[in-house]
């Protein structure tokens, strides 16, 4: 049987960024071809990075990115890669639109293309667009193998490009995807590459982008998986990682090039001779599964690090109020950039209790990140004073001087502000615009209440098991959460217990249940027409939050998107 050595380069490219793209195409490139491979993938448009939303529209970005790809086949034969068959995903254009495009390159050649029409825009996009007839499907003959290749959703369709593959009698199939994170689809993901293998009767080789783009982050955990759905090797998550196989595989038998069920077939045969025997690579050991708690930290540290390095950031800056979000913010911060690149301060008015004061301090303490402490009593009282407030609207003013103050901060030392709320808080409105609102990125904005105290926890216990001590304070995590705009003031005075509340929001935001729906769920009318009142009237805040890492399947600005002026009510009758 045909030997031969792939590599799967899980790299974490910038989007529109062409030339610093290719380099990392080229030092991975080399890296592989160091460790003997005969092939190497990289994911899915990670010439252009990913993804490029309204960038696909501009001519003259889909003709830079054209040119950088053949710019880049003789590049990689210049440096001695030409023997190495390089699989690069990158953006096209012809007269049918943009394209989501695949280039195989060898020699110093493209080889082939498969180009697809329409640029995929679901989910993190706007809907499904599989294959559509016109685009060939690439079979190209490598050291007697016969390799198919496919991008990203051809995963996902049942009887699709993946089918044919396996029709045309393919040896191997290589997927290059741009799929981001989400919690749990580790397990959908690998499930899901094991059907389409045993559908291809071939194994796959499937490479996943790692890093963060905006408000979404790629995982990684790319995986080759063998016909019988077994795994056979799998890269780690959240990190740049070569992942290196040798397999066995059949000798290519298929020749035909006629259509298979409305899918057209290209075959290149680059070389048609066996590869000498050699001794085989140690298979690797498959990286071991994250907890959940794990896999969380690692999303948010990375779409935080990632935020900052790729906009030129070298610091952020975050109020520390002592309690629970602002101490999981900050550790997130130091995690993803150091100590030493993250700036906190306290802001105690005259509501703040000592413990908000001393838990703050502590939390710098046990951190090492930079600390101050701005009191805003005197700024309150002017604004107040002068305006006559009272009631919530000097309440307000009090979170208002604090974003005031943080983003003057921000102006003066070039430090990116950070919001610290989360995903619960900014469901039922239970923030200031212009207050704790402010900032250029809000890193627990997905994350509920109630998984915010679970990550707390985690990391913690992750410290302990390191000999470390846990940057989050105890207090901060037992305490009852409060804003302290008031005497003596808690969450709870304004919001259900939000075990409870997590779980409402969970059916109302997350699966889209209506009025009826959670009902049947069991909880009390009362509770649910409450809950989903404050959602509804939220909209507003969230159209103007900073965007921050997307953990699940619902991300406020991102996924789910409402009306602001909207009339509908759950509870309200429908008219007969």
């Amino acid at each position: 049987m045909p030997q031969l050595r792939i590599a799967l380069a899980q790299v974490n490219p910038r989007v529109g960024d062409l030339a610093g793209n290719a380099d990392l195409v080229v030092e991975w490139s080399r890296k592989a071809a160091e460790s003997g491979a005969h092939v190497v993938a990289f994911p899915e448009m990670v010439l252009t990075g990913y993804p490029v939303e309204d960038l696909a529209l501009r001519h003259s970005f889909a003709q830079a990115s054209r040119a950088a790809v053949d710019e880049l086949a003789e590049r990689l034969a210049d440096l001695g890669c030409g023997e190495l068959l390089a699989v690069v995903g990158y953006l096209d254009r012809d007269e049918a639109g943009v394209r989501n495009a695949a280039a195989i390159i060898h020699r110093g050649q493209v080889v082939a293309r498969y180009a697809k029409h329409h640029l995929p825009n679901y989910g993190v996009f706007d809907e499904y667009r599989y294959f559509v007839p016109g685009s060939k499907l690439p079979i190209v003959r490598l050291h007697g193998t016969d390799i198919g290749f496919v991008i990203c959703e051809d995963i996902w369709q049942d009887g699709g490009p993946i089918a044919a593959l396996g029709q045309a009698a393919v040896d191997l199939v290589v997927c290059i995807n741009g799929s981001p994170y989400e919690r749990n689809k580790d397990d959908v993901r690998a499930k899901l590459v094991a059907s389409r293998a045993a559908e291809a009767g071939a194994p796959i080789a499937y490479v996943n982008m790692v890093g963060g783009q905006d408000e979404l982050v790629f995982d990684g955990d790319s995986l080759v998986i063998d016909a019988q759905g077994e795994l056979l090797a799998r890269a780690p998550q959240f990190v740049e990682h070569l992942l290196v196989l040798d397999l066995d595989l059949p000798a290519g038998q298929g020749t035909s090039v006629e259509p298979i069920d409305g899918f057209d077939v290209t075959r290149v045969t680059l070389e048609s001779a066996e590869l000498p025997g050699y001794e085989p690579l140690p298979a690797p050991a498959p990286a071991e599964p994250l907890s959940d708690c794990a896999e969380v930290w690692g999303a948010l540290v990375t779409g935080l690090r990632d935020y900052v390095h790729k906009n030129g950031f070298r610091s952020v800056i975050l109020g520390l109020s002592g309690g629970i979000d602002s101490a999981v913010v900050a550790s997130i911060a130091v995690d993803a950039l150091g100590a030493d690149g993250v700036y906190g301060v306290s802001m105690p008015s005259s509501y703040s209790s000592e413990h908000s004061r001393s838990d703050a301090a502590l939390t710098a303490s046990l951190t090492g990140l930079h600390y101050e402490t701005q009191p805003i009593g005197d700024m309150v009282k002017v604004y107040v004073d002068q305006l006559g407030l009272t009631g919530l609207a000097e309440e307000n003013i009090q979170a208002r001087c604090r974003g005031m103050l943080l983003m003057a901060r921000s102006n003066a030392d070039g430090h990116l502000v950070l919001a610290t709320g989360n995903k619960t808080e900014l469901a039922v409105g239970y923030s200031t615009i212009y207050g704790d609102a402010v900032g250029g990125f809000a890193p627990i904005k997905d994350v509920p209440k109630t998984l915010v105290w679970e990550l707390a926890r985690w990391r913690n216990a992750e410290a302990a098991r390191r000999g470390e001590a846990g940057p989050i304070p105890e207090n901060s995590i037992t305490k009852p959460p409060s804003a302290e705009l008031r005497p003596g003031q808690v969450d709870a005075d304004s919001l259900p217990d939000y075990e409870l509340l997590d779980r409402v929001l969970d059916q109302y935001v997350e699966a889209d249940h209506g009025y009826a729906d959670l009902l049947a769920g069991g909880f009390d009318p009362a509770l649910i027409e409450r809950v989903v009142l404050m959602v509804d009237r939220a909209e507003y805040k969230r159209r103007q939050y900073p965007p921050g890492t997307k953990i699940s399947l619902k991300a406020f600005g991102r996924d789910r998107r409402l009306p602001i002026t909207n009339a509908w009510r759950e509870h309200t009758p429908i008219p007969v």
